[in-house]
């Protein structure tokens, strides 16, 4: 008698291993130097208006642009890395952000600092993906949800190095320095990646795809966004990332120390807590998913109705600031976010056969980019219009969620039916057949 279809080895899947772990550490840290340099702005955004002599919409325009590029970047990163391969599409991702992160230690104009994060997001935007499409090459199919949360989880220790690091070099050692010296990372995990990466295990490599014309670019987008769960891996990224994202990307530190009157030592130690917290529930997120896969969506919405709670106290409190255990209880909330958007690649990658990952899963990045992006936007334009209101600035966050939540109850319906039909089909191809 056969075993139960859930203990079985799917056809084709990776057998792990300690190759399979060397492999993906050089790949995710290439994508923690990234997120390093990707977050490094979030707390020299105050010393960038000085040097740049910008306002809080110009001073914005860094990060839109940033995540406008990456944003851009993710369905044409998708078919990249289903065509070349993680390998090659990570060394260029680690070439355009070394390049980025030293052109903006340099940089003496507004225009010319544009231009380098510009880059920057150009090269970020080929590492998460790239660092995705590893983990179901080398682990099982029941790791991937593991998996994919570790991998967060070391893009958000980046993030600890920026609050803690790069913030320490940039008023210690000054601006150039401290962007240049962290350049310096980049140009590690390069020789990594080059010497130590490998797109698959032997004897796991993928189907041979022919002639990938713009005719076939088209159908690997068009047939990722018909499954329901790439929709809706879209709509629960959109709505999860993007409050943590804002706040850690640019105006959690402005926030902080001017509408809250926190020094900035205190307020980086709250930014600090976000990211300890992130790290903390990615791993729980990481292992109920893993266990129970009917948690995903009740994680998801449960980690946006709290985000928008503790927001909604915070910025409606009656005192002139509020307290330090509100700040602090919000912090620790925001934390959940970045766990919680990974919730959206384990909706798009059931959804979807192992030639179209890539495509899928740049599908779904884009959702909470896009919403970081709007929200960095928004929250520049209406802190210029209403004299540094950040309780109207701030509100901006609810009206995203509430689009989000929308098409998250819309699809979930149709996700859910597609997914079993799908479970059926593969549990009926691994039944055991007797030898002849």
């Amino acid at each position: 008698m056969s075993a139960p279809a859930r203990n079985l080895t799917l056809p084709g899947d990776p057998p792990g291993g300690r190759r399979a772990v060397t492999v993906w550490c050089t790949g995710v840290a290439v994508y923690f130097v990234a997120v390093i340099f990707r977050t490094s702005l979030g707390v020299a955004g105050l010393d960038a208006a000085d040097r740049f002599h910008v306002n809080a919409s110009a001073l914005s325009t860094f990060s839109i642009l940033q995540l406008l590029v990456y944003a851009g970047m993710q369905i044409p990163v998708g078919l990249l890395v289903d065509r070349l391969g993680t390998k090659r599409v990570l060394s260029i991702g680690a070439v355009l952000f070394t390049a980025g992160q030293l052109g903006f230690a340099f940089s003496s104009s507004y225009g010319t600092a544009l231009a380098s994060r510009a880059l920057l997001g150009c090269g970020d935007a080929m590492t998460f993906i790239s660092v995705l499409r590893l983990g179901t090459r080398w682990f099982p199919a029941r790791r991937g949800p593991l998996v994919a949360q570790l991998a967060g989880l070391v893009g958000m220790a980046g993030n600890l190095v920026s609050t803690l690091v790069i913030a320490r070099l940039l008023h210690g050692i000054g601006w150039t320095a401290a962007f240049a010296g962290s350049a310096l990372a980049g140009l590690v995990v390069l020789v990594l990646t080059l010497l130590f990466l490998k797109d698959h295990p032997d004897g796991y490599e993928p189907e041979p795809v022919g002639h990938q014309g713009a005719a076939y670019v088209r159908r690997q987008i068009a047939a990722a966004w018909r499954e329901p769960g790439t929709r809706l891996g879209l709509w629960v990224h959109f709505t999860t990332q993007f409050p943590a994202m804002v706040f850690l990307l640019l105006w959690g530190m402005p926030f902080l120390v001017q509408a809250q009157g926190l020094s900035r030592a205190t307020a980086g130690e709250l930014l600090t807590l976000v990211v300890l917290s992130n790290m903390v529930i990615g791993l729980v997120y990481g292992q109920i998913i893993a266990r129970h896969h009917a948690a995903r969506l009740p994680l998801a919405l449960g980690t946006v109705g709290a985000t928008a709670t503790l927001w909604a106290a915070t910025l409606a409190y009656p005192g002139a600031h509020a307290p330090m255990w509100l700040l602090v209880v919000l912090c620790t909330v925001l934390g959940a976010c970045g766990p919680a958007s990974m919730i959206g690649f384990d909706f798009a990658r059931p959804a979807n056969p192992p030639e179209r990952q890539g495509t899928a899963s740049g599908i779904t990045n884009m959702g909470g980019f896009v919403a970081s992006m709007t929200t960095l936007f928004a929250i520049g334009v209406l802190l210029d219009a209403t004299g540094d209101d950040y309780g109207i600035a701030f509100s901006a966050v609810f009206v995203l969620q509430a689009l989000g939540m929308s098409q998250i109850l819309r699809l979930r319906g149709r996700a859910a039916r597609r997914e079993r039909e799908r479970l059926v089909a593969s549990r009926v191809e691994t039944v055991h057949v007797p030898a002849a």
